[in-house]
């Protein structure tokens, strides 16, 4: 689907229930190297050829992950990058926002776009993709911290990928449940995201641990990540604020007094979320905790992993996948002051 088609179908489709089954998985392409980047290329496959390449696929991340490369730890100060990563452009408002509040460090966004979107994929498709591509970040850049800037990615895979490199502080972005549930008066809550993050059971398990008797409605809103995603640049404030309108009215309807954005493309839109909601509902997202998580980690043992660096560092974008950007790619990555590099 084109992005321009992508848009309209964003902006008509309104409140819609997600098609039953999962994303096709992107085509793999062989390679004589053993640690190629995953292509998202490749013209259609029968179901039994799409079958065999994704099973190649998935044994070549397992085996790509098996030999893990050694993580740097014993350094006084650290001027290592810190990671942020998403399937697409999802980390780059949080890199931002942390770039914001810590300047002289090192930042790093990787949006796999090989992968994207991350929100329509299995739970044991995502475990692989982020061991291998978590492994492979490790080889190319030796990070201090990654940070999962994806609520479906680290709600799958975050207890795996820390057992699987347990030398390396990995941050998850995951539902600001709890201070949603300490903020609402009706016990009612609205978690707003993909398929993936709405129905993992991450999301029942931590409203069951800061509030047992409230409500949780979940609303999938697929069309949202794409409308993000591609269109969002493009689109005015009230293009926008047209587009979010259902999804909050729909929680509103249901009896929801506050909306957790599960999604991190989500905080593109927080402004037309907040006007959208005034008065009705109050809107949380997971950005500042996941700050405050990363400088809690970098404070650690005397700021060990702290920067003594003095300068302001620039971030880097870097995207997996072949073939040209999407325009809206480009523009967005314009956007935040950052430029495109594939990996």
């Amino acid at each position: 689907m084109t992005a321009g088609k992508i848009c309209a179908h964003a902006v008509t489709a309104g409140i819609t229930s997600p098609k039953k089954g999962t994303a096709k998985n992107p085509r793999a392409k062989t390679r004589q190297k053993k640690r190629g980047p995953i292509s998202a290329t490749g013209s259609a496959l029968t179901p039994c050829s799409r079958n065999l390449r994704q099973a190649g696929k998935t044994q070549r991340m397992r085996q790509a992950r098996q030999k893990k490369p050694s993580i740097n730890c014993s350094v006084d100060m650290d001027n290592r990058p810190v990671i942020f990563h998403d399937s697409g452009i999802g980390c780059l408002p949080y890199a931002d926002f942390f770039h914001s509040r810590n300047p002289c460090e090192k930042l790093i966004c990787v949006a796999d776009r090989a992968n994207f979107p991350y929100g329509e994929k299995s739970k044991e498709y995502l475990i692989d993709a982020l061991l291998y591509i978590v492994n492979k970040l490790i080889r190319l850049y030796d990070p201090k911290i990654i940070a999962i800037a994806c609520n479906s990615a680290a709600v799958s895979a975050l207890d795996v990928l820390r057992k699987s490199f347990p030398e390396l502080p990995i941050v998850g972005t995951v539902p600001a449940i709890k201070p949603a549930i300490q903020a609402s008066k009706k016990r009612s809550i609205g978690v707003l995201g993909t398929q993936r993050t709405i129905s993992d059971p991450y999301i029942s398990e931590l409203a069951a641990k800061y509030g047992p008797v409230v409500k949780i409605i979940g609303i999938a809103a697929p069309e949202l990540v794409e409308f993000a995603e591609y269109c969002w640049m493009d689109a005015d404030s009230e293009k926008r604020l047209s587009v979010i309108k259902p999804w909050v009215n729909k929680a509103i309807e249901e009896g929801a007094d506050a909306l957790v954005l599960a999604c991190t493309h989500f905080l593109l839109l927080k402004e037309e979320f907040q006007k959208a909601a005034a008065g009705n509902m109050m809107i949380f997202d997971s950005v500042e905790g996941i700050c405050n998580r990363i400088e809690f980690l970098l404070d650690e043992g005397e700021g060990r992993l702290r920067t003594n660096l003095t300068e302001k560092q620039g971030i880097l974008f870097k995207i997996t996948g072949e073939g040209a950007l999407d325009r809206s790619w480009e523009k967005l990555a314009g956007h935040f002051g950052v430029l495109p590099e594939l990996i």
